[in-house]
Formats: structure tokens, C-alpha cells, sequence
């Protein structure tokens, strides 16, 4: 079975954090996004039948508080992953996978079971780690150095990668893992490697994604800003590990019949009803709410991340919804992850109204 991941679509769209209570949404509004099973399972078969290219699950082991205990419910990622493959017939999904928290022989299998499990419709998106409340969960310590932290990824991702491909049984010495007589069965469907995605803001992580993902998964500020970035990934990857690599970035959709219905359930779930508590804790765990930003940039961050975990707003009628994505893609994104606040409700205006007009414009079968 073909991966969606590789299909002819100029911009693939995905599900971003339907996993995790909340989803992306830091808002105490009633109708905010229960990540249960049932919820997860029939928004997987709707986003199936729709086309959409995947799901991506965000890894998240401790939640950040406030009134709506904000992502403090979460599903595990691959068991999570490998139920909507059993449950699902087009759709990719991805398992995100904690470098640190899984040892990477357990890794190798994990994600082999769900290939087969989905007969090859899988993805990786590995995660170094940056949160030290959830490295202190698994008694581990967090690496102050970014580096550190990716270096530590290379050497356990070079280990899966080995397992996947290796013949024989084979022994590792290195600077984090000495292993003997590694093997594992069963290999991949067909030899073939799952899509890699790797979420990387600082340069080694960047670089990492550049030298090992097929994918790399960049915040986005905007669509002009982010031609620019596209372009300089692409061109590191290229000139450093002479790799073509594609772009991928997250959004968070408020679409309505009208703009003004956009905007105005905006405001009221950002402002009116936004979790500034979990908010705040999400932003000082990043690194975001700090002096080194204006009061401006503070307030624009502040506005996103209550609306979507830091990403890109995109708020309006289908058609501005649409004309959002078509510029998204002529700055060179191959794939959006998208978010809303609740999934089911919003997903088949989306569907009906903004597919058909990016269907129309050539961005999508």
C-alpha cells in the first residue's frame, strides 16, 4: 500500500495534536477538544475518507496546568498510531518517539509492528527532548547543550536505521550505547523506510533534520518570513549532506461561513476564554516569555499560543482559509499540520468548503 506521504499533492494537510486534551487550544470553552479514543478514532476515518495526507501526535508526558489543565490527558503515541492504522485504510500516521525515553532497539520494533500493522502507511517523528519537568519524570538528565541532545538522537537514530536494514546481527560501541548482538525482526514492509520528520528551531537541530529527516517540521511567523527558511533548510541539506529534504509547518484553522464569525470566535476563545495560566507555563517551559522579546512580540506569541501552541493563525471565511494555504505553499512548504479547537465540529467545513477551492487552484488532486 502506497504512503500518502509521497503522493503528487503540492501541499499535503495533516492533523496536528489530536492526541493530547486540548489538542493545541489553550481555552476553557466548553466545546474544547476531548482527546478520548472514540474522538481520535472517528476523526482519523473522517480525515481518511476526506484525503488528508496524516495524522501527527505530539509526545507529551506531563501537561502545562491552568483551568483547562491544559494537555495533561494525552495518548500514547504509538499505541495510539498503530490503532488508527488498524482502524484506517489511506490515511499516514505518525508515531512522535522521545529519543530519550524509548531505547532504540525497542524503538526499532515498535515502528516495524506498526508498518506492518499499516502495510506501509507509517511515519517517524523523532523528538530530542526539551522540557526538563518530563526529564525529571523519567529520572534523566536533560542536556543544557542543544548538542548534546543530538548528538544523542544521531547516535540512537543510526541504531534504528541499522536494526531496519541489517542482515545480520551486528554489535555497537559508541559514545551512548554499547550493544551486542543486535538484531531485529520483522524488517520494514517491502525494505522501505518510514517518512522521518523532525521538529528542529535551533541549528543542530535543523542540521539533524537536515542530515537525517525527509521532513523538517519549522515554526512558522509568517509565509514571507518563512520562504526564506524554507529556501536555507533546503540548501543546508543539500550542500552539507547533498540531500533533498522538504518543509513542513503547523497552523491553527478558525474557519466559519464568514471572516467575521472567524474572527469573532477567535477573540472569544483566545481572550474571552483563553487558559493564560497554561499559556504562560507553556511559553516559560519553551523559552518563549522572556525580556529578550518587545512587549509586541510578546503579545503576538502570547495570542498564538493560546490559539495553537505557537503556530500560525489562519482565520477567516473558506476563502481566506484557502488563499492562507495557497501562500503557505508557494513559500515553498510541502505540508501543513493543522489544528482546530475541537476536530469533529470544525473538520467538515474544511473539508467540504477549503479542499474543494485548493482542489481548484491545483494544490490538491
Amino acid at each position: 500500500m502506497s504512503n500518502r506521504m509521497h503522493s503528487a499533492n503540492a501541499l499535503k494537510i495533516g492533523l496536528f495534536g489530536a492526541n493530547c486534551s486540548n489538542g493545541l487550544a489553550a481555552t476553557t470553552v466548553p466545546e474544547r477538544w476531548e482527546a478520548n479514543w472514540d474522538n481520535n478514532l472517528s476523526l482519523a476515518r473522517m480525515a481518511d475518507e476526506a484525503g488528508l495526507e496524516f495524522m501527527l501526535p505530539i509526545a507529551r508526558w506531563r501537561g502545562f496546568g491552568g483551568e483547562s489543565q491544559f494537555q495533561e490527558s494525552v495518548l500514547e503515541t504509538v499505541t495510539w498510531a498503530a490503532g488508527l492504522l488498524a482502524a484506517t485504510t489511506g490515511i499516514t500516521v505518525f508515531a512522535t518517539t522521545h529519543v530519550s525515553y524509548f531505547h532504540p532497539v525497542i524503538a526499532a520494533k515498535q515502528i516495524a509492528t506498526m508498518d506492518h500493522i499499516g502495510g506501509g502507511r507509517y511515519g517517524l517523528n523523532i523528538v530530542c527532548g526539551w522540557s526538563q519537568a518530563e526529564f525529571d519524570m523519567f529520572g534523566i538528565k536533560l542536556s543544557l547543550e542543544t548538542e548534546g541532545r543530538y548528538e544523542y538522537g544521531q547516535e540512537w537514530f543510526d541504531i534504528v536505521r541499522k536494526i531496519w536494514t541489517s542482515s545480520e546481527p551486528f554489535d555497537w560501541s559508541g559514545k551512548y550505547f554499547n550493544l551486542r548482538g543486535v538484531k531485529g525482526h520483522p524488517k520494514p514492509t517491502g525494505g522501505v523506510l518510514p517518512p522521518i520528520m523532525n521538529a528542529g528551531a535551533s541549528g543542530p537541530g535543523q542540521d539533524f533534520g537536515a542530515r537525517n529527516a525527509d521532513s523538517c517540521f519549522i515554526t512558522m511567523v509568517s509565509p514571507e518570513k518563512g520562504k526564506m527558511e524554507v529556501e536555507a533548510i533546503k540548501r543546508s541539506a543539500k550542500e552539507k549532506y547533498l540531500r533533498d529534504v522538504t518543509v513542513s509547518t503547523n497552523c491553527y484553522v478558525v474557519c466559519r461561513n464568514t471572516r467575521k464569525e472567524a474572527e469573532e470566535y477567535h477573540r472569544y476563545y483566545t481572550e474571552e476564554c483563553g487558559d493564560h495560566e497554561a499559556a504562560e507555563n507553556l511559553m516559560s517551559s519553551l523559552g518563549v516569555s522572556s525580556k529578550s522579546f518587545s512587549a509586541e512580540h510578546y503579545k503576538l506569541y502570547k495570542t498564538r499560543f493560546l490559539g495553537g501552541h505557537g503556530g500560525y493563525p489562519i482565520i477567516g471565511s473558506p476563502d481566506d482559509v484557502a488563499d492562507e494555504l495557497e501562500k503557505i505553499s508557494h513559500a515553498g512548504y510541502a505540508s501543513v499540520a493543522l489544528s482546530f479547537v475541537n476536530y469533529l465540529n470544525e473538520l467538515p467545513l474544511f473539508r467540504d468548503e477549503v479542499l474543494t477551492r485548493l482542489a481548484a487552484r491545483r494544490l490538491r488532486a
